[in-house]
């Protein structure tokens, strides 16, 4: 994809027109191929865009303004309807084309299956890399009904990939007793149920190393994020998810790319979660890029 041509409808309020001059890019992988209960995550990116512009420009978490930051919209990656394969494949090419360029990517999914090519992609660049992942679930699974493409194998492929531990989960309710399982026997960190307090325990043990950050919506509760295809009861709060972003925004560690997925915003009337969603946006770009 050629960067000059990539705008594709809406941008993110205060994104900044000239792809060379900005240090991050935002971009859309629109896609929900494999969800196994509720599709429609392919729509999240175009909305949370779309309601960006109800946002403040300013973060008073982290006195900073959206100006302050060149990042460049590069919209949403065309992926082919129903082709996993290859939607993965582009995914990875144009992730590799950012990175080439010197920018921190930030990406909106989508089902979370978008974000292994990403992974793929960063682990060439950044082969020392450790994973931060909020989410519900563990995502452990080497496949789904038979499909080892599928949402509920990203993290699993990602720690084979980058080593168990290297990766660690924060917020997760829910999974098979066989993936908490694996996560012990192979070195993985796995938080249940909360996120910021351990989070502050970890963030030390990491100060230094390239980090990827990866945040599936429905590690809030549903009472804080009803829009998403997953729904799963006992999650943290957007008070307590905006908190670890600066925690992380406050660390040591180096923030290399991030992305937030699974926003479904059919499910949600009151556009609770896509509003959410674009807030978290705005917080990740102000905290995390100048660290990439």
């Amino acid at each position: 994809m050629r960067f000059d041509e990539a705008y594709s409808g809406n941008v993110f309020i205060k994104s900044h027109p000239d792809f060379e001059e900005s240090e991050a890019v935002l971009y859309g992988m629109p896609m929900d191929w494999t969800v196994s209960f509720r599709p429609g995550s392919r729509f999240g990116p175009t909305r949370i865009r779309e309601v960006s512009i109800g946002l403040e420009e300013y973060s008073p978490y982290l006195d900073r303004e959206l100006e302050e930051v060149k990042f460049y919209d590069a919209g949403d990656i065309p992926l082919p309807f129903g082709n996993p394969q290859r939607s993965i494949d582009m995914i990875e090419e144009f992730v590799d084309g950012v990175l080439d360029a010197g920018k921190f990517p930030l990406g909106m999914g989508g089902e979370h299956l978008v974000t292994w090519p990403v992974i793929k992609a960063m682990y060439k660049k950044y082969p020392d890399m450790a994973i931060i992942h909020m989410d519900a679930h563990t995502d452990l699974r080497e496949d789904y009904e038979g499909e080892p493409l599928s949402h509920a194998s990203i993290i699993r492929k990602s720690a084979e990939l980058i080593g168990p531990g290297n990766v660690y989960s924060f917020g997760i309710r829910s999974g098979l007793k066989e993936e908490f399982q694996w996560a012990k026997e192979n070195g993985m960190h796995i938080s249940k149920f909360e996120v910021l307090e351990p989070l502050k325990e970890v963030l030390p043990q990491l100060a230094g190393r390239p980090v990827y950050v990866t945040i599936d919506i429905d590690v809030l509760d549903p009472a804080h994020a009803p829009g998403t295809g997953t729904v799963d009861c006992g999650g943290i709060t957007s008070k307590e998810l905006l908190a670890s972003i600066h925690e992380i925004a406050r660390s040591e560690i180096n923030v290399v790319g991030c992305d937030l997925v699974e926003v479904a915003p059919i499910y949600d009337p009151s556009e609770q979660t896509a509003n959410t969603a674009s807030k978290l946006i705005r917080e990740m770009i102000l905290g995390w890029v100048q660290k990439g």
